[in-house]
């Protein structure tokens, strides 16, 4: 009931699921940087995470560690598994109790799972989607999920679905490893949903490079300066703190387009 896929790029681990069960992320996802990430799925064994995760530490590869947890499971016959080590490596699992239409594909850099699906075509979704698109591995995991869906998806239909990318402080202030973790534990749409908190997520913590702020300067500060006043703040500081958009706030010389479109439209 369930599809996903595991994947590695550059310094970023992550983990995509869409599943018809209730709070899939809470289950499947399990991601650490640079050791590696897992996705444990059909009748899921959630121990496949933090026992895989500890292995991958060992320096086991993906293979080695897909061979290592279902050898020692006397239910693995209806297990899946997908795995993606330190290194990009990929391995999946996919026992022969799981419910068709069940399988798997991976290649350098992903491993690609699901079960009770339409057909094929979701997993093949999944991988084709990850090999040809580009930006940041959440916008490609994302769009994975989208693409599997479309082709077909989960022949059970639609409930949940996560996103979990993690590097080596990467995350909230630089000090946490988690990049994105996001969840939709119960919606008729959850991918849509996911897509929508994911753009959230990313006018928050996302970052416009240097070269795309404007300055601060002439009819822009002038306008910055009237709509805080409007709003009742002094400074952009002030006004950004409210909004958590402090992390895209960087003294007065210059503004990130992100702010000043989320300060046109609260004060119009």
């Amino acid at each position: 009931m369930t599809y996903s896929l595991v994947a590695r790029d550059d310094e970023q681990w992550g983990v995509a699921v869409q599943s018809k069960f209730l709070a899939v992320g809470s289950i499947v996802p399990w991601a650490e940087p640079h050791v590696g990430a897992i996705a444990t799925q059909a009748w899921a064994n959630p121990r496949y995470g933090p026992e895989g995760l500890a292995l991958l530490r060992e320096g086991l590869t993906a293979a080695e560690v897909v061979e290592r947890l279902v050898a020692g499971d006397e239910s693995r016959v209806e297990r899946q598994l997908g795995v993606v080590d330190a290194h990009g490596e990929a391995a999946s699992y996919t026992g022969a109790g799981c419910m068709e239409w069940a399988g798997h594909r991976t290649s350098d850099g992903y491993a690609a799972q699901g079960n009770i699906l339409v057909g094929r075509e979701t997993v093949d979704a999944l991988a084709e989607t990850f090999e040809s698109t580009t930006g940041s591995l959440a916008e490609r995991l994302i769009a994975c999920l989208a693409a599997a869906q479309a082709a077909g998806g989960d022949r059970r239909g639609q409930q949940s679905a996560s996103l979990l990318v993690v590097e080596r402080g990467g995350g909230y202030a630089k000090l946490s490893d988690v990049v994105v973790d996001l969840r939709v534990d119960d919606h008729f749409r959850p991918i849509e949903e996911l897509e929508r908190l994911y753009a959230l997520h990313d006018r928050l913590f996302g970052e416009t490079p240097p070269e795309q702020w404007l300055p601060l300067e002439g009819a822009v500060a002038d306008e910055v300066r009237g709509r805080l006043a409007r709003l009742g703040y002094e400074s952009l500081d002030a006004w950004a703190g409210v909004a958590n958009l402090e992390g895209r706030v960087d003294g007065n010389a210059s503004i990130d387009p992100v702010v000043l479109t989320a300060l046109r439209e609260e004060a119009p």
